[in-house]
């Protein structure tokens, strides 16, 4: 496997470069602030780092399942940068997979995370310093608009570039997510009593429960 095999690989800077500035796109947005915020957002940088690493740096996946990949996809020169767009390459989609519907729809799942993210902070922190239940903006159809975010932007990326070790990962971060939701949910609970199991019962917890303002 020659040099000119991996065009648009072993760029490491790059690498960095893309994990950084996406780690402190979320950072502005999530102000982590306990440990369980802090331990959250490191799996969730793990995630990127190991995203951008296969990226731009060495395609371990590709690398891995080459044998496979060229006998069943033989048209496909899997060495290329564009074909770490392993979706659009596997179903087909030869002009340009950044234009690809596994790709458009990565951008649109990243994102709309990324905008829960941030809508979910404002609404938490407004209530944090009053002491109060985040029950406003999006928080009236979400009761963890910020772990639904993150989940998005992981589902996103991983819609763009699949990769192995994040496939891995991709499960593990989500039942974190589902469990940090829980804990959190059962301290609210334990602050706000009554007033947040009411407010469980009317409001979705990763999905949004629709239902008319009379039927509130």
């Amino acid at each position: 496997m020659g040099t000119h095999d991996m065009q648009g690989f072993g760029l490491w800077g790059l690498a960095f470069v893309n994990a950084a500035i996406f780690i402190l796109f979320a950072l502005s947005f999530f102000k982590p602030q306990s440990a369980r915020d802090w331990r959250s957002f490191s799996a969730f940088s793990a995630f990127l780092v190991a995203l951008f690493a296969e990226m731009y740096g060495f395609p371990l996946t590709i690398y891995l399942f080459s044998g496979w990949l060229q006998s069943h996809y033989p048209g496909v020169n899997w060495f290329s940068h564009d074909a770490g767009h392993l979706l659009e390459m596997m179903f087909g989609w030869r002009v340009n997979p950044h234009f690809g519907p596994f790709h458009m729809a990565s951008f649109v799942l990243i994102g709309a995370g990324f905008w829960l993210i941030s809508a979910g902070w404002a609404v938490l922190h407004a209530a944090q310093q009053n002491r109060a239940m985040a029950t406003t903006g999006i928080y009236e159809r979400l009761r963890h608009p910020q772990y639904v975010g993150f989940i998005m932007v992981l589902t996103g990326f991983l819609l763009q570039w699949p990769t192995l070790l994040t496939v891995v990962m991709y499960p593990v971060l989500v039942v974190m997510y589902v469990r940090l939701a829980r804990h959190e949910e059962q301290a609210a609970i334990a602050e706000f009593g009554d007033a947040y199991r009411d407010y469980m019962a009317q409001t979705g917890g990763f999905f949004p429960r629709w239902h008319s303002e009379s039927a509130r």
